[in-house]
């Protein structure tokens, strides 16, 4: 299916210059694009680019001279990534998955469906489970008992739901996300070596043989609404209350939120990762790549983590950190800038030792 520079521009907000009505059918990179594609050459560095390509058309950025890049339209945008998101938006298709319940599916008579909800094949949707109107489930998924869906959610090949878990309006999870899977949750009949360890930061006192037992999850996931899950993604049933993640929040690959874990709002996690159980994070909090956060803390508001980061107490209100432990942005790269000056300063210590002892010799 195809768009009018004009259709594009309109859903975009935005400005166009030339002839609209050419039609565009896909995005490309101005070097590979064709003539009915539509170059993103949002920057300058990207001029060479459109000459090198066949485009007719672009998205360029304010004050590019569209003329002289040999177009013949070009829509301008004041916040190209923004605009990024809306075209890819107007563009994507989504996954084929035919309207009603595949023949393959086996869906409870207990279950609700939803008016407009596409059901692929061998998905299974369990006893007294609810699934929205216009949801989209794609094949090999599953919904245990009890479990609620929202409105226009979208379900990849491989995702999981759990018993009773209750989720809002236009989810999305990736391919092979897991929702409600029992939390990490053992413990053995007398304190064991890592309980102390932790009271004690490092002595283990005796060591004796026990085995771990597991404390089940009852309480189960409850997600709002727009959150959207990346491939492989695991959000914990919790012990006994729920598990919870807030309104327009977004998570990566591989991510981990453990039981009884509390997420804000619009908070965005990137890959890997991991939030240990019963912590509490606020609103519009970032964690890059691999951050890790230990249990039983709280995370403010507006907080940002970059990669790599390990948040191992309370982080405050619109805090900005990395390292490990985590600590200041600031405060962590000064201390990586004194980490290297180490090798010179310990070279001067040294001849200062060597003149201080020569000093004494010769008194």
């Amino acid at each position: 299916m195809g768009y009018t520079i004009r259709q594009i521009a309109d859903a975009l907000g935005a400005q166009v210059l030339g002839d609209d009505s050419i039609v565009i059918h896909r995005p490309a990179e101005p070097a590979a694009a064709g003539p009915d594609d539509l170059a993103l050459a949002m920057d300058p560095k990207y001029a060479v680019g459109l000459g090198q390509g066949r485009a007719r058309a672009a998205i360029i950025w304010n004050g590019g001279d569209w003329r002289g890049l040999g177009l013949e339209a070009a829509i301008i945008v004041p916040r190209p990534r923004y605009a990024l998101a809306g075209l890819t938006r107007l563009m994507d298709p989504g996954p084929q998955i035919a309207a009603g319940i595949h023949p393959t599916a086996q869906v409870d008579a207990s279950a609700e469906v939803g008016v407009g909800a596409a059901i692929g094949p061998f998905v299974v949707i369990g006893a007294g489970c609810r699934i929205g109107c216009d949801a989209r489930i794609a094949a090999h998924v599953t919904v245990a008992e009890g479990a609620e869906l929202g409105e226009s959610a979208l379900l990849s090949p491989g995702v999981r739901i759990g018993p009773r878990v209750r989720i809002g309006d236009r989810f999305i999870a990736q391919p092979n996300a897991v929702v409600g899977g029992d939390g990490f949750s053992f413990v053995t009949p007398d304190k064991s070596g890592a309980e102390r360890a932790r009271e004690t930061l490092g002595d283990q006192g005796q060591i004796t043989a026990q085995s771990w037992t597991r404390i089940h999850s009852l309480g189960s996931v409850v997600i709002g609404n727009d959150v959207e899950l990346g491939s492989n993604a695991c959000i914990d049933a919790g012990t006994i209350r729920p598990t919870r993640i807030g309104d327009g929040t977004k998570i990566d690959n591989l991510v981990t939120v453990a039981h009884n874990v509390e997420v804000g709002r619009d908070c965005l996690f990137a890959g890997q990762v991991g939030i240990a159980g019963s912590t509490r994070i606020g609103d519009r909090v970032v964690l890059g790549g691999q951050v890790g956060v230990v249990d039983n803390i709280f995370i403010g508001d507006d907080v940002i983590a970059g990669g790599g980061t390990k948040i191992l107490s309370n982080a405050p209100a619109g805090r900005v950190m990395l390292g490990y432990p985590g600590t200041k942005m600031d405060t962590f790269l000064d201390g990586a800038r004194n980490i290297r000056r180490l090798p010179r300063l310990m070279e001067k210590v040294a001849e200062l030792q060597k003149a201080v002892s020569k000093s004494e010799r010769d008194d």
